[in-house]
């Protein structure tokens, strides 16, 4: 398989995502960062740092690539439409049900990426060897991705978009974890203080928004009049106060 980029070039440019979000939010719905949150968020930030520079020094990521300009240019595009998706998601999940925009997300979902499989992997999928195995991983992955996208829409009601993308940070350590497991890969003694790093900078993220849950979002007003009393969100908290253990 052709690889247009190095695992380590994709990670830095997948931060672009997070400043997206960022920048998305603030001009278009009226989010505002305290410098607490700032801190917060580059805290991770430096922690996934840390793992990419102890993946450096072990090895772990370092591929050739074939072509790395236009494979940064792709994750470059792609990181900045996850971002822009990601904002969306959150302002539809706040004014409409949960069922409705999940649903719509799968509908729209398949019909873009069954094109995109159709155009660009035909002949992958004339040259994979099948067997049982290989259909077992698809459906298991098939499953987690519906797993997934079925939680976040309660993560950007109960946090933001900011929140669920530094959160997905943590994902290279819990790949590592598996790596040990399955693979038994050793890591570098950076991996568990990267680790701690992204840890602490979720926890100062969230725990400034005082909220702890069912976050305030600026654009549904000061009592989250205009958005959808639904779980997970704010306006269910304060007309319902009862809900709230």
């Amino acid at each position: 398989m052709e690889q247009q980029t190095t695992i380590l070039s994709a990670q830095l440019i997948n931060f672009w995502a997070i400043v997206i979000v960022v920048a998305v939010s603030f001009a278009f719905l009226h989010v505002r960062y305290k410098l607490p949150q700032v801190i917060g968020i580059f805290t991770c930030v430096g922690g996934i740092g840390l793992l990419m520079v102890s993946d450096h020094l072990t090895g772990a990521n370092q591929f050739p690539a074939e072509n790395q300009l236009k494979g940064d240019l792709f994750a470059l595009l792609g990181a900045t439409f996850y971002g822009f998706s990601n904002v969306l998601q959150e302002f539809l999940v706040s004014k409409r049900p949960m069922y409705e925009v999940v649903g719509m997300l799968a509908f729209w979902g398949m019909l873009i990426n069954g094109t995109q499989a159709g155009i660009f992997d035909r002949q992958s999928f004339r040259d994979a060897a099948w067997s049982g195995a290989v259909i077992g991983y698809i459906v298991g992955f098939d499953m987690l991705l519906f797993i997934f996208y079925s939680i976040a829409p309660l993560v950007f009601r109960m946090g933001s978009a900011a929140f669920f993308n530094i959160s997905l940070l943590t994902g290279n350590f819990w790949g590592t974890v598996v790596g040990i497991q399955v693979f038994h890969l050793e890591v570098h003694w950076l991996y568990p203080v990267a680790f701690c790093l992204i840890m602490v900078g979720l926890f100062v993220y969230f725990i400034i928004d005082n909220s702890w849950g069912d976050s305030k979002k600026p654009w549904l007003g000061e009592n989250q009049e205009r958005g959808v009393d639904g779980v997970g969100t704010a306006r269910r908290r304060l007309e319902h106060p009862e809900v709230v253990v």
